[in-house]
């Protein structure tokens, strides 16, 4: 019995050749389980490095590879890539199998630990991985509280609606009002979400501002959110509106600002009217600081005349100036007390009266033989003060100074044309 050798049946032999097949498969199945990556040492101080060897990646992928900090495998990173130390991160492309192995050097985060080393895809389908490191002497500090299981997502379409008012084309602040209907496909309520709103201008990073929406989302729950967005002053060309919720980009909306051709206008405006202004009180100020002129006109009591014109005024005006002012025109044989009463007393004179007083020419008094006061005109009416002597004539009434009048004509400057309504026709005496 002892050296009797028992041969299995084939249907044992079946059974074990099952068995190493599946013992075979299993490691390839749970390699091909995820991606997943793995370091040379779990704890490192700032300026070493550690290696990182990666599976199950998809075959020639572009990995990023980054120290990040207040970050657990169970949680990811809070915060997104500001908690990574950003300049130090390396880059490396997986093999035909998914597999990649690549030098890290170890850098402190920005914000204190717990940190890992993170492992996501750059191009493709986003995938990511996560591995424990502790870096020597870098503080650490628990992980902020975990918030509700509420996830916001966009259901519309994101639209700028408003427009600019007249003080925008002079260079106001542009503003908009940001409409998006968004939906909580979490399985907690979402209360008084704070969502950032940033604004960038061509290649420039965006400008984020806080806006909070008070009001609760229940899971499964939509609501129809509006946003103020508002630019500096003066602003103009394309910009980008951009909205952000939990470390998240939900939408962006292109905004094209028109530029303030008030501004510009204005400005236009103001280099015309100062250099115009600064001239007239240039010339203002040069007026009034130029010396006289030595030969300059010099006024005398109350005649209106130069000095040196004296009784010269029939001889051509020796002694005038063009900047004399001329001697207001009287009434012939009239002082400038009697001209009140006279002038009051025109309403009765008749037509006929008017052109003969104003035709004539009176007569010089001799010096040695004065002439009598002339009696009064019967279609005057008495007069009320005794005619005083007559005066000199002006020199525009003087004889010898009247173009081609006759000696014994004496007239104010008018037309002589034919057609004049105002020509006087002379009469001899009666």
């Amino acid at each position: 019995m002892s050296g009797t050798v028992r041969i299995l049946r084939p249907s044992a032999w079946l059974a074990v050749l099952t068995l190493l097949v599946l013992t075979a498969l299993a490691a390839p199945v749970a390699a091909v389980d995820g991606p997943a990556v793995r370091l040379s040492a779990s704890q490192a101080g700032s300026g070493g490095s550690v290696t990182a060897d990666g599976t199950g990646w998809r075959p020639h992928t572009l990995l990023m590879l980054l120290v990040c900090g207040r970050a657990t495998p169970s949680r990811g990173v809070v915060g997104g890539t500001n908690s990574c130390a950003n300049g130090e991160g390396r880059a490396v492309t997986t093999d035909a199998r998914g597999a990649f192995s690549r030098e890290l050097p170890v850098a402190e985060p920005p914000v204190p630990c717990p940190c890992v080393v993170h492992v996501a895809t750059v191009t493709g389908a986003e995938a990511e991985a996560d591995a424990v490191l502790r870096v020597a002497g870098h503080p650490v500090a628990p992980l902020p509280a975990v918030r509700s299981g509420g996830r916001l997502a966009v259901l519309s379409d994101v639209r700028l609606t408003g427009s600019s008012g007249p003080l925008t084309w002079f260079g106001a602040p542009p503003t908009r009002t940001l409409v998006l209907t968004v939906g909580n496909t979490g399985t907690g309520p979402v209360r008084d979400p704070v969502f950032q709103v940033g604004t960038a201008h061509g290649v420039f990073a965006p400008q984020w501002d806080d806006r909070q929406w008070h009001g609760t989302l229940a899971p499964g729950r939509k609501a129809q959110i509006k946003l103020s967005v508002e630019l500096s002053a003066g602003a103009h060309g394309d910009y980008a509106v951009t909205l952000r919720y939990d470390g998240r980009t939900l939408a962006e909306q292109p905004w094209a600002v028109g530029r303030p051709w008030g501004v510009t206008l204005f400005w236009l405006l103001l280099c015309l009217v100062v250099p115009a202004a600064l001239f007239r009180i240039g010339m203002a100020v040069v007026d009034r600081v130029r010396p006289r002129r030595a030969g300059g006109p010099r006024r005398t009591g109350g005649s209106g005349r130069t000095g040196g014109s004296g009784g010269s005024g029939g001889a051509g005006g020796a002694g005038r100036t063009g900047h004399r002012r001329l001697p207001r025109p009287t009434l012939p044989g009239l002082s400038r007390r009697a001209a009140l009463p006279a002038l009051s007393a025109l309403p009765r004179l008749s037509w006929a009266a008017l052109r003969r007083t104003y035709s004539r020419a009176p007569k010089a008094p001799h010096p040695t033989n004065p002439t009598p006061n002339p009696s009064p005109d019967p279609a005057q009416g008495p007069a009320s003060h005794p005619a005083p002597a007559p005066t000199a004539p002006l020199p525009w009434f003087s004889p010898h100074s009247a173009p081609g009048g006759p000696a014994g004509r004496l007239s104010a400057p008018h037309d002589d044309s034919p057609t004049s309504p105002t020509t006087p026709i002379p009469k001899g005496p009666k």
